[in-house]
């Protein structure tokens, strides 16, 4: 079963897939130039242009580099740590020097062999140093993981939930004993699903069917007063997401979105894949007097916590109450995650 854990410090090379590894590199390589212009340079006056020359040169080599190890990332992680550490730096200084030698070919500049060592020692440090920073940052994100999975498991379930639900199902015990037993069996489901290692992943057609569980409970004590409206927009169920992304979210909107109105409502449920993105969309009726700030909090902060550490800058969520046009008031939260496969 594939984890969060997998991602972050059990994992021996960076995902060069991901956009905020990306983002990170490109912005660290180029700190280290500009350390290497001020180095170089007499002085702050002329520190500038050495930087734009030496970035002149070093935004190729970037870029071919990124381009190169997202396309080879998975085969990479094949072999030994020390062997796809090694490749990647051969990578980084091989670059260096190659576009080095075809920019002094271009300028017509025969420096000899010296600027093509010092090209690969600079590409080779440079390669270096991004890979250490991000095996600390990782390590560093690792304690997280432990404080993610406490907070998990105390934001997804509230106590009123089992005894409702028990007391719904004992109702029906003389008046309906299949659909008691079947209460139960999704409840037993439910909570088998609380007490996994949140860092595990699912797939997403695995969350669904927990979602539909849960809200089934939710009916048998709500009755009409709960309307559920699902939109499945061909979504890629084999996807793998954490666990439980999705029913602390339903759970909110049951309790400050259903549960205050006496009129009850209805909550709309959207997946949709666009492109390379899956776009998931939750909604509820806003009651006047619900503040939603506050009783949110907890679980849109836990499921960003995890979005982060598990998809970095490639996953976002999105959270805030609208009035519509006939002047209702709708709460939506909004998760945009990644559709391509992330195995190693």
């Amino acid at each position: 079963m594939a984890s969060i854990k997998q991602n972050l410090a059990d994992q021996p090379l960076p995902d060069f897939r991901n956009a905020g590894v990306m983002l990170r590199i490109l912005l660290g390589v180029n700190l280290l130039a500009l350390l290497a212009a001020l180095v170089q340079s007499e002085g702050l006056s002329d520190s500038l242009q050495h930087f734009v020359d030496l970035a002149a040169w070093v935004q190729p080599v970037l870029l071919f580099n990124l381009a190169l190890l997202a396309l080879l990332g998975k085969l990479l992680q094949r072999p030994a740590v020390w062997i796809g550490r090694a490749l990647v730096l051969l990578l980084a200084a091989g670059s260096a020097g190659l576009v080095s030698e075809f920019w002094l070919f271009l300028t017509f500049d025969q420096g000899g062999w010296q600027p093509l060592v010092r090209a690969a020692l600079f590409g080779g440090m440079a390669a270096a140093f991004m890979l250490s920073y991000l095996a600390l940052r990782a390590a560093a994100l690792s304690p997280a993981l432990a404080e993610a999975r406490l907070q998990s498991l105390t934001a997804r379930i509230r106590p009123h939930f089992l005894f409702n639900s028990l007391n719904a199902v004992i109702s029906l015990i003389r008046l309906d004993p299949r659909r008691a037993e079947t209460a139960l069996e999704e409840l037993a489901e439910l909570f088998r699903a609380l007490l996994r290692d949140p860092r595990e992943l699912v797939p997403l057609a695995d969350e669904i069917a927990l979602c539909r569980q849960y809200l089934d409970l939710e009916k048998l004590r709500l009755g009409e007063r709960l309307q559920i409206e699902w939109e499945l927009g061909d979504p890629p169920l084999g996807l793998e997401v954490p666990l439980l992304l999705l029913q602390p979210l339903l759970e909110n909107a049951v309790y400050h979105g259903i549960e205050p109105s006496a009129a009850g409502g209805t909550i709309r449920i959207s997946l949709l894949r666009r492109g390379q993105e899956l776009h998931v969309e939750l909604a509820n009726p806003s009651p006047a007097g619900v503040d939603h700030s506050r009783g949110n909090h907890m679980a849109l902060a836990n499921i960003r916590e995890r979005l982060a550490l598990y998809y970095d800058l490639e996953a976002r969520l999105e959270a805030g109450e609208l009035t519509l046009v006939d002047g209702r008031r709708e709460y939506r939260v909004r998760i945009i995650l990644p559709c391509r496969d992330r195995s190693p």
